[in-house]
């Protein structure tokens, strides 16, 4: 069962020809299309290294608003919680 997803306007790309030979490759093995190969490609690329950036830029973000905790309070903190767990 495939699942219909709504997809955008068509985008053109410039790929160094050895990548796009990589991808035709790809495609040409499991049967798929270049796009199917490319998608695929960029969620992961999504999932990885994209979310951290992400994740790094709401963190920057944080600290420029100033949320942020010092860290040897935190440290006392979590000394305190565990002589306490300890007792």
């Amino acid at each position: 069962m495939s699942i219909k997803r709504e997809l955008s306007d068509p985008i053109a790309i410039r790929l160094p020809v050895d990548v796009l030979s990589e991808i035709e490759d790809v495609a040409r093995t499991c049967e798929r299309s270049r796009s199917w190969v490319i998608v695929r490609a960029l969620k992961s690329y999504l999932a990885g290294e994209g979310r951290e950036v992400l994740e790094l830029a709401r963190a920057r973000q944080a600290v420029d608003a100033g949320d942020v905790h010092d860290l040897d309070e935190v440290l006392e903190e979590v000394e305190a919680i565990t002589e306490g767990a300890a007792a």
